[in-house]
This record gives C-alpha cells, structure tokens and sequence, in this order.
C-alpha cells in the first residue's frame, strides 16, 4: 500500500495489475474487508476489473460468508454481454461455495456446467470437489472423482489422498481410510500434517481412541511434528469415547510436546470433560483458559452453559452467562436455547419469555431448539393457549416443527384439558411426514383415554404394532390399561397376545394390569388363568392378587364355584412359594400359542 500510495504522488497511476496485485495481497493476509472495501474504490475509478480482479473478490466473499452476493458476481460473469468470463479458478471457487454451504446437487451441477462451457477441469478443480463430497461423507462420490483424475491423465496428489482417506472417515470406514493412506505411501506421495490429522480424526470421530494415538506416534517417527489440530482431534475423540482418563493424557502429550492449547483446543477438552460427565474439571480447565489469557469465545460459553443446562447446574449456567455478557461476546442461538431451559426448570416462565423476545430483538432468530425450549416452558407452566400460539408462531416463520415441539404442545394440551387438539396435532403431523415418537404416542394414548375414545386407540395400536419391540413399556401398559379401563377386556388380551408375540419382555406390572381390569370386568377364569401364566414364567403373583380373587370368589361366583376356587389358588400359592422369583418374564408356552393362534 506504501509503494501503491508512492506510485500515485509520483504521478504513475495504478493500473489494473497494480489493483489486483493490492487485492491479492488482501486476500493472502486474510483481510478479505479491505479488501472488498478496496475494490469498492476501485470501481470509482476509470479502470474496469477483469476475470482475476472478480475471482479474487468472489473467494473473499465465500471466506466472509457473503455467499450470496457471490453468486451475483458469478452470474453476472456469465451474461452474454459480460467483458468478465468465468475461467477454471471462477467455478472452483463456486464449487467450494456451494460445499461450505452444504449445497452438494450445485456442487456437481457446477462442475458439469464448467465442462458444457469447455473449460477443461485441473488438479485443483477435481480436488475441490473431491473435498466437497469427503466433508459430507459420501465417499462413493469421492471414489468416482478419484478414479475421474487418473482416467484423465492427472497424477492424484496429496490433497486428493487426503481428501479420500477424510471421506472414508466420515463415512464410518476408518480401515478403508488407512488402506488409502498405506496406498498414499506406496505411490511415494509423501503424507503431510493434514493427512495425517485427517487419518487421526478418521479414526478418532468412530470411537477407536487407541488406533487414533498409534497415528499420532507414527506421524512423530515419520519426522512430522503434531500440532494443535491433532490434539484438537484427539481431545474430540476422547469425548466421543466417554473415556475420561484419556483426555488428561492428551493434554499432558499436548504440554510434553510444547503444544500450547489455543481457544478450540480449550473448548474440545472443555466439551469432553463435559460429555464424560467430569463438570469440574471442564470448569478447572476453563478458569486455566482464562489465568493463561487464552480468549474464550462463544463457542466456549455455549459448551459450558449447554452442558450445565443437562447436568440440571442452573446457577452455574447463569455465573457463565454473566462471564459472557462482561466479555462482550454476543450471545448464540445454543447459549439462548440453554437459557430458556434453565429458567423453564426452575418455573421461571417470565424470565424465558424475556430471554426468548431478546433472542429476536438481537437479530438471532429462534431456531426449532429454541422453540421447542419455549414449547416446553409453557408446558411446565400450564399455558396451553401461549404454547399454541407459539407453535402457530413458528409455522408462520417457516420453522418446520420436530417430533419433541409436537409432543411438548401435545403435553401441554392434555394438561390443560384439550385433549381432543392432541389428536387434531397427530394427523397435522401424518400431513406433514412428521415422525411419531414414544413421547407422542404416549401423549396421543393419553388424549385417548382422557376422551374414552376406544376406537381411535385400536387404530393407534394397529398404526404402533410393527414397533412394538422398539416401544417403550411404559406405553405399552398404558395402553392395556386404556382398554381394560373402556371395558374393552377383549381387546385388551389381545394387546397383550400382539405384544407377547412381538417379543417384548413382560413384567409384573404387564400382569398387575391384566388382573386388575379382569377382576373389575368379573372375569375371573381369565383372572386365574393370567396368575397361572405369571406362575408359568417365573414372577411370583402378589399376595394382594390372591387375595383379591378369593374375595371375589365368595361375592361373585356362587358357593359351587368357590371351594374349588380356593382350592386352586392355594395350590398356586404353595407352588409358588417353592418357585419364588422376580425376574423379567420369557413369555410362557401356553401365551406364545395363544398369540401365533
């Protein structure tokens, strides 16, 4: 800039190598602002930009985030009038836009249009799309532009190799990913410090901590010193295993080593210490962070006010909050949602309502999470009608509701005694391709019997047959219990057959359930019939059922009927006095043939 201003007084006018040459200079010291301020002065003057001054304007735009206005510059490139055409280094910046912003059809409709126009692709153009798909984990995709490479007479380098081996990585394929790199060292191309990180986190992100340290000391032996992104990598990966050893380890290698941890190696150790449930320590190493001066982000403070907002710290949540207001770091959509639940645990509902408008007057628009945070806090609170309203709120924002918002309004629904908008929110979700949860389910039981409405719980049970073994038993119970309390004691039995065939392990509740609803029913062979079948897989009946039934039997069955009613029940009584036990059932023979029947 000193010799551009030099050039300037001394009456030699920059040209437009002068200006690119100042744009790349800003774009290679990561000043991408100035350096878009700088092309705004240069369109006031009377030098026109060509193909290498926009390319350079566009890859500070993708490095900002200003994807869109990109775009713009990109599409304006290829008018047919336009004195800029797109060349190679155009559409590989475009593709790597279209990857960082998660958009992989455009990615590849990119690249094909690039071929349409004749622009031969290079090296780096395949690499780029290499590495769009490697982030997302389609490594099939991967492989075919792999192949592509040699099929057209290029030579795969090393950040083709490793943008393979990543791929495989975050497909789940950690041993395909170490085949590539053995196949990397067979090709005498010579692995970097990114390949070897990537084969780390490949290893790390897939639970296998002691391959992913075995790397870490192969890359040491191989003469290439680990940096803070292997340890960030590791420290990651030991979170993800739930070892908790492991992450002192690592930062004791990183300290050995002369590796000072910067802000994300700070904030992966943070999360794992969080994530194995060791807060004290998370909350040690964070006061380390900042005794060192090491500045903490917001990335910081939302691992660290999400993870007291699950271990249920509320206060502790807070005195975070405070740390994060005092060091001006603005507030992300995770730190508002964690804040909505503390206030919501603690029923403070004013206080979330705040938290949830301040969300919106800072320009951070509510998320589902948010949402759902706020769902549940008129939830806990009774407010049926805010709640609706808020789900109305999020339609209209464009905010496609999720299992857990429906089974929070559906909660509060049948709390405040609308159960009948419970069963109106299901078939808004069937229209909407809206999974059913066991929360939903169970709120969608629980309208059921609040309304008695028999037949639409035969339907919700026909709809919840083929995940009868994935249910959880709770809903299970609460829907024999639905229909045994309808009087639908048929019905009920034959839950209970589906449910034994289904291969769902039964309990004493299952048959505390059973009997209660037969003994108010006056059905008392089946009663005594369901006491055999719990004698039959080993749960030991209560002394309370016996003694109901024989109460029943002098009231309800007739003096002939009685004596030999006692007479079994004794007899099933001293058996089971022999055969005590409490065990979950195996369902016995004679329910397994009555179910198949």
């Amino acid at each position: 800039m000193k010799v551009c201003k030099k050039m300037t007084e001394n009456g030699v006018g920059p040209d437009l190598v002068t200006h690119n040459i100042v744009l790349s200079a800003y774009k290679s010291g990561a000043q991408y602002s100035k350096a878009l301020s700088y092309f705004e002065l240069m369109k006031g003057t009377h030098i026109r930009p060509d193909t290498t001054t926009l390319n350079i304007v566009i890859n500070c735009l993708v490095k900002l985030g200003q994807y869109e206005k990109a775009i713009d510059i990109f599409n304006s490139m290829r008018e047919e009038r336009a004195d800029c055409r797109p060349d190679i280094v155009t559409f590989t910046s475009i593709i790597h836009l279209y990857s960082v912003s998660g958009q992989m059809e455009n990615c590849k409709a990119v690249f094909n249009t690039m071929l349409a126009e004749g622009i031969s692709p290079n090296i780096v153009s395949y690499n780029t799309l290499m590495a769009a798909y490697a982030s997302h984990g389609m490594s099939r995709e991967a492989v075919a532009v792999f192949n592509q490479i040699k099929q057209n007479g290029f030579r795969p380098d090393v950040v083709s190799y490793t943008s393979l081996l990543n791929a495989y990585g975050r497909s789940q394929l950690p041993e395909k990913a170490r085949e590539v790199f053995d196949i990397m060292k067979r090709e005498n191309c010579k692995p970097n410090l990114v390949s070897y990180n990537a084969l780390i986190d490949a290893y790390g992100s897939n639970g296998l901590l002691a391959e992913a340290v075995g790397i870490l000391r192969q890359m040491e032996q191989d003469g290439i010193e680990p940096n803070i992104v292997s340890i960030c990598t590791l420290l990651a990966a030991c979170g993800r295993c739930g070892q908790k050893v492991n992450i002192d380890a690592v930062l004791s290698a990183a300290e050995l080593r002369g590796i000072k941890l910067n802000t994300v190696a700070y904030n992966s150790a943070i999360g794992s210490y969080i994530n194995v449930g060791e807060f004290d320590k998370a909350v040690a190493l964070y006061k380390s962070m900042r005794k060192r001066k090491v500045i903490a982000d917001s990335v910081t403070y939302t691992v660290l006010i999400s993870g007291c907002c699950n271990l249920s710290k509320y206060n502790e949540a807070l005195e975070f909050l405070d740390d994060m207001v005092g060091l001006k770091i603005p507030l992300t959509k995770e730190v508002y949602s964690s804040l909505i639940c503390v206030y919501s645990k603690q029923g403070q509902v004013a206080e979330a309502e705040s938290v949830f408008n301040m969300m919106k007057v800072a320009g951070c628009s509510p998320d589902v999470v948010a949402y759902t945070a706020m769902l549940h806090a008129y939830n806990a609170a009774e407010n049926w009608a805010k709640a609706s309203a808020l789900f109305l709120e999020m339609e209209e924002s464009d905010i496609q509701p999720d299992s857990i918002a429906c089974s929070a309004l559906m909660q509060a629904f049948n709390k405040g005694g609308q159960p009948t908008k419970v069963l109106v929110l299901a078939e808004y979700m069937r229209e909407k391709e809206i999974p059913l949860n066991d929360a939903v389910l169970f709120e969608m039981v629980s309208a059921c019997s609040i309304l008695q409405d028999w037949k639409t719980t035969i339907d919700l049970i026909k709809l919840m047959e083929p995940w009868f073994p994935s249910v959880s038993i709770g809903l299970l119970h609460q829907l024999l219990h639905l229909l045994g309390k309808c009087g639908k004691i048929e019905s009920m039995m034959k839950l209970f057959y589906k449910i034994i065939s289904s291969g769902v392990a039964v309990n004493f509740n299952t048959y505390s359930i059973l009997l209660k609803n037969l003994l108010a029913a006056g059905n008392w062979r089946k009663y005594i019939e369901v006491l055999q079948w719990m004698e039959d897989a080993g749960i030991q009946p209560s002394k309370g059922m016996f003694v109901d039934i024989l109460s029943f039997s002098q009231k309800g069955c007739g003096s002939e009927y009685a004596d030999k009613l006692q007479e079994r029940l004794e007899s099933m009584r001293r058996s089971g006095d022999r055969n005590s036990s409490g065990a979950i059932a195996s369902p016995p023979l004679g329910q397994r043939r009555e179910a198949n029947i």
